[in-house]
């Protein structure tokens, strides 16, 4: 399929231009932040060729896309006409949260990755150059090729500040201007001189102007555009339109270069400074043991995308010691996937899967894992476990051997001349552990063959599904919600509950539970899926008055309680209390026939509704 086809389907999918708020894309990911995210259907995007895995992580959809991301997110962003920054201001806020601030970290550092890993990668052909004696230290070329492997690391604050900026929906050109008052040569001059001169500041109205060295900084100009985005718009409010030109941006720069400089600017290079240090005691005092965890938990980090929240973590630790310790395990950890995804190779029948798995295999040897990861070894499970364990005792291999790394680049084969120990054969032993052990601990487990091809029994069957609740039942056409009444979502009906209780309507598995628990979905041993949305836009209440029984992957039996909820509560807050049941796969099956025609037909929970038949 082509890029083009695999944007538009993925366009559609989520609900067109009227539901994305804002898009993105990282290194494998297209990411979309939607206004609705009850509209996208996670395994219709599964199944368009070329997408490898389609997920909801910390209120994000992320579309793992793998090395074709770029050329795709190309093409949607002109079905989306150039940009989403107008979009943006219509998203709800957000509260404080560990995923929100994963998902800000990861927003900031994703349009900088090409960046940063293609000048990882000029310092690791450089590193190779040098040490296989192809050039000198002192060559024109080794200075040029240096010089161009370090400038995002030298110039990381101009990088983060535009990133940051369109993260935060604030002016880029603002932002860059908080950037250069950090690496302005009086700053930099005087954070590089304090040592012989003894001046560590300038006097500012009595205030101290610190000079610190902002050179591969993270914290700092992030800090401070957030600030800006809050301080520039409420300027932007105040200031009558006809002067806005000359005063807001004059009282923004007046106000925050001093602010960033005496405050933000050293608060943020201390918490840099104190992150590196932690991670250096984490790894003095939890040894092998916390090298273990973080190379075996790296595919979990990357399941849920927020492995880039390590990035800054790294690129800190570099600007601070010169060093990476972290790196060596996420190294390992990517190879171990690649070794498995070649057993699962050699393993499985089928020759087109078999070819796949072993491209996808290559791909995570380079440094990029979800095609191996989503497409293979999760698949068959077995190998995805092998792998976790194999990266978790070379992580372990090498922390004993103080391995480390000196630059911030793709974790892959090809970088290996960044990677030092005490002697470089441990790096040697340590990649060969993640690999090897991975593919022989795979071919000695083995896979459960084509699971696929398993039971397409979903689609041979006479089923019927009952009342989820006490009270009335009417025709989905009539809710008064789009993406319900036209059968957007699937086929099916709606309800009206008598005493705020939802049960199942048939026995099987809860394959989702919204976090605001106002949307739980089943699906049956027969493969029947469901969905049950209690009230409109009660995603709103942010789960006040919704107390459920259940968790996801529960296996639950008709007419068990599912929910409980506070319908007098939805109704007093002005939310419709209407509760639409939908098949979400219904087209699988031949005949969907409903027990009404009417509306308003009393139900009891044991009532059947609907019988399926293919």
């Amino acid at each position: 399929m082509s890029n083009q086809k695999i944007a538009q389907e993925v366009f559609e999918q989520v609900g067109g231009e009227k539901n994305i708020a804002n898009a993105t894309h990282c290194a494998t990911r297209l990411r979309l932040n939607l206004k609705d995210n009850q509209q996208v259907d996670l395994k219709a995007l599964d199944q368009i060729d070329g997408v490898i895995k389609a997920q909801l992580s910390n209120g994000q959809l992320q579309v793992v896309l793998g090395g074709k991301v770029n050329d795709v997110y190309e093409e949607f962003m002109n079905l989306l006409g150039g940009s989403t920054n107008e979009r943006s201001s219509t998203v709800e806020k957000k509260k404080f949260s560990f995923g929100l601030l994963i998902e800000t970290i990861s927003g900031i550092f994703s349009p900088v990755l090409p960046v940063l890993i293609g000048c990882g990668m000029i310092q690791a052909l450089n590193a190779v150059l040098v040490n296989f004696k192809l050039i000198d230290v002192e060559s024109g070329l080794y200075q040029i090729l240096q010089m161009t492997g370090d400038l995002i690391f030298y110039f990381l604050p101009f990088f983060l500040a535009v990133s940051a900026a369109r993260k935060f929906k604030t002016s880029e050109y603002l932002a860059i201007a908080l950037a250069a008052a950090f690496m302005y040569p009086t700053i930099m001059n005087g954070a590089m001189n304090a040592a012989e001169t003894g001046i560590k500041s300038i006097d500012l109205l009595g205030l101290p102007v610190l000079f610190v060295n902002y050179k591969s900084t993270v914290f700092p100009i992030i800090f401070s555009v957030w600030v800006l985005s809050y301080l520039y718009r409420f300027i932007e409010k105040k200031t009558p339109e006809a002067f806005r030109i000359l005063i807001s941006p004059l009282l923004t720069l007046v106000i925050m270069i001093p602010l960033q400089l005496i405050v933000l600017g050293p608060a943020g290079s201390y918490l840099g400074n104190y992150i590196a240090v932690g991670v250096n005691y984490i790894y003095t005092a939890g040894g092998f043991l916390g090298a273990f965890l973080l190379g075996a938990l790296r595919p979990v980090l990357v399941m849920f995308g927020m492995h880039y929240a390590i990035t800054p973590i790294m690129v800190q630790e570099l600007a601070e010691t010169g060093i990476t310790i972290i790196l060596p395990a996420l190294l390992v950890g990517n190879l171990a996937q690649s070794g498995a995804a070649f057993a699962t190779g050699f393993l499985i029948k089928d020759k087109a899967q078999k070819s796949g798995a072993f491209t996808s295999a290559f791909t995570a040897l380079c440094g990029i894992t979800e095609p191996a990861m989503y497409g293979y070894n999760l698949k068959y499970k077995k190998p995805f476990y092998v792998a976790l364990a194999a990266a978790g005792i070379s992580a372990a291999y090498l922390s004993i051997f103080h391995a480390y790394s000196t630059a911030v680049a793709l974790p892959g084969i090809l970088a290996l001349p960044t990677y030092h120990a005490d002697n470089y054969i441990h790096i040697i032993i340590g990649v060969l552990i993640a690999i090897i052990g991975a593919f022989v601990g795979t071919l000695v487990i083995g896979i459960k063959q084509e699971p696929e091809q398993q039971a397409e029994v979903s689609k041979e069957i006479s089923e019927k599904i009952y009342s989820p609740v006490n009270g009335k039942m009417q025709l989905l056409e009539t809710v008064k919600d789009d993406v319900f009444s036209q059968k957007l979502m699937g086929d099916g009906v709606a309800f009206i509950s008598n005493d705020g209780k939802i049960y199942a309507p048939i026995s099987g598995e809860i394959t989702m539970l919204f976090d605001t628990h106002h949307a739980i979905g089943i699906r049956s041993e027969s493969g029947i899926e469901i969905l049950i949305h209690v009230g409109l836009d009660t995603i709103n209440l942010k789960g006040a008055g919704f107390n459920p029984q259940v968790k996801v992957g529960d296996k639950v039996t008709n007419q068990q309680l599912l929910l409980t909820f506070d319908q007098e509560a939805i109704i007093e807050k002005g939310y419709d209390p209407i509760i639409p049941l939908v098949i979400t796969n219904h087209s699988e099956f031949k005949d969907i026939r409903k027990k009404m025609n009417g509306t308003d037909l009393s139900v009891q929970t044991g009532d059947w509704i609907i019988e399926i038949e293919n």
